[in-house]
Parts: C-alpha cells; sequence; structure tokens
C-alpha cells in the first residue's frame, strides 16, 4: 500500500499550459502516473502533448475522473487556485509553487479546512509526494526512489528528501510513500498528519523524518511519536549550525527568540525514542539498521 496516493490516482495540473508545469506534468505522466487533464481557462479545448486542456478544474473533473490536482500556478495566483480545486472537491491539492504569502496560505488552509473538509493540501513550497513505481505528483525525480517499501519518508526539505530516497535505493531499501511537506509557516499537511497516515499503513513498517529549524512542528511530531506510534523512526533535522534570527531558505527556517533551535528539536525526537542522525547520511544508516534489524 501507500498514504495519500497510489497507481490509481487520478490527477489533473493547474499550470500543465506553463513551461514548469508541462515539463513537470509530462514527466510525471512519463513515470506512470496517471496525468489526465490540465485546467486553464484560456486555452481550453486544446492539450499538451495528448493530455486536453479544461477551462476549470470542475469541468476537468467531470470529464476524466481526477481526484487530485497538482498547481504550477504562480505564486498570486495560488489562493484562487486552490479554492476552486476544493469547490470542485479534489481531494489532494499539491501545491509546488513556492512565494505565497503566508497570508494567503493562513486564509486558504483554514478555509478549506473549514468549508471543504474532504480535501487536503500538500506544501505550499514542496516538492509533492511520490509513491515510487505507482505514483509522482510534482518535481521529484523518480528514478532515485526505489519501490515496495518498508520505509515512509515525511520531510521539510526537498533537497535533503532526494537524498533520503537516493541513499535508501543505494541499500536496496525500498520505499511506501515519500511526502514533501514543505518548509512554509503553514503547511496544509503536517508531520503529524504524515506520521499517523504512516502508523496507520501495513506495508511501512518504518520512518524517515526530515525535519528543520524552525517552529515547533518536529517536537509536536516527537510527542505523537512517543504516544501513538508504534513502528520505530529515524530522523535528521536540518540548520544544526545555523546563526540565530537568519532565514535559512524555507520561510518558516527561522530561529527566533531561543525557540526553534535544531538542538532543541534533536533532543525531543531522541527523548521520543527516535534514533536522530547528525547528518542525513547518518540518518539514512540508522534507518539501514532499523530495517535489517526488523529482519527485512
Amino acid at each position: 500500500m501507500a498514504i495519500f496516493v497510489n497507481e490509481n490516482t487520478k490527477v489533473l495540473y493547474q499550470g500543465l499550459t506553463g513551461s514548469q508545469g508541462k515539463f513537470y506534468g509530462l514527466r510525471n505522466r512519463d513515470y506512470g502516473t496517471q496525468v489526465v487533464a490540465g485546467v486553464n481557462p484560456k486555452k481550453a479545448g486544446t492539450d499538451v502533448d495528448g493530455i486536453p486542456v479544461y477551462a476549470s478544474v470542475a469541468e476537468a473533473k467531470e470529464a476524466t475522473g481526477a481526484t487530485v490536482s497538482c498547481v504550477f500556478i504562480p505564486a498570486p495566483g495560488v489562493q484562487s487556485a486552490v479554492l476552486e480545486a476544493a469547490e470542485a472537491g479534489m481531494e489532494l491539492v499539491v501545491v509546488i509553487t513556492e512565494g505565497v504569502p503566508a497570508q494567503d496560505e493562513a486564509y486558504f488552509f483554514n478555509k478549506v479546512r473549514r468549508d471543504f473538509p474532504g480535501t487536503r493540501i500538500l506544501g505550499p513550497n514542496c516538492p509533492g509526494i511520490i509513491s515510487p513505481g505507482k505514483a509522482n505528483i510534482g518535481i521529484t525525480a523518480g528514478e532515485i526512489a526505489k519501490p515496495g517499501g518498508p520505509v515512509g519518508i515525511v520531510s521539510r526539505s526537498g533537497t535533503l528528501t532526494y537524498q533520503a530516497l537516493y541513499e535508501l535505493k543505494l541499500q536496496d531499501i525500498g520505499v511506501t510513500t515519500c511526502v514533501g511537506i514543505g518548509g512554509d509557516p503553514v503547511p496544509g499537511t503536517s508531520f503529524i498528519d504524515c506520521l499517523d497516515a504512516f502508523e496507520a499503513d501495513p506495508e511501512t513498517k518504518a520512518v524517515m523524518l526530515i525535519g528543520e529549524i524552525g517552529g515547533s512542528a518536529e517536537e509536536e511530531a516527537a510527542a505523537f511519536i512517543k504516544e501513538k506510534m508504534t513502528k520505530p523512526v529515524s530522523a535528521y533535522i536540518a540548520g544544526v549550525t545555523a546563526p540565530p534570527g537568519k532565514k535559512m531558505g524555507h520561510a518558516g527556517a527561522i530561529v527566533s527568540g531561543g525557540k526553534g533551535t535544531a538542538a532543541a528539536k534533536m533532543e525531543a525526537l531522541r527523548d521520543a525514542g527516535v534514533k536522530v542522525g547528525n547528518n542525513p547520511t547518518e540518518a539514512g544508516e540508522l534507518m539501514v539498521e532499523i530495517v535489517r534489524g526488523l529482519g527485512l
């Protein structure tokens, strides 16, 4: 099994007719993902390499049965794109776009949670989600991931996500699903959402968590792991050497008022029984030990 997306998932792209949307939409299709539609009201009735383009998400859903949207809309249009997808009944909206204003994120996240509880938002500012061998939605290179499990990955960092996938593949360890939740201050899907889903997934036997400085998401995840998780977890926190007050790439990656430090997050995770690596490679090695210890 996998979490959130699988080989039966049908995906539409809001922004398929743009250069980035087209590039990744076709890469995702070539990977094997069911990319069934694009949405652009100005180009309705055309197609992108055989993928039909519709005027609205609702029209595309009705014609194709799509349940997931991937958003490659420039930042100013993301709020309306997400709300259109939610109103159309999309089950998952994957927002790749970076630079979305935090007030927009807070608005559409809370509106969707209140008015469209059947819709999950992933991102913004995330690499997307891949269930290796089944579906790849976003910008992750599918070639670096080995299908089949037994490891699930959830990460705030895109680049470190890719490294984790590749290092596990080198050790002949597969992944059920890898979720990039993004590093913005208001993520649509949290560590806990993913940990809960992995805990319930029978094919996921262990979980790798990749966090970074700023906020309290990792501490909250540690509390959840301690109270609710039965499956072993390894982790890495990026930003160990980051100076206080300096934003490190992501809008949410900043140490402020002595809170959100890598040391505090690592301590919380270790206290929850998580095996924490001091660098990404070590975290991968710890996961290899976990998998071998499970006899898998």
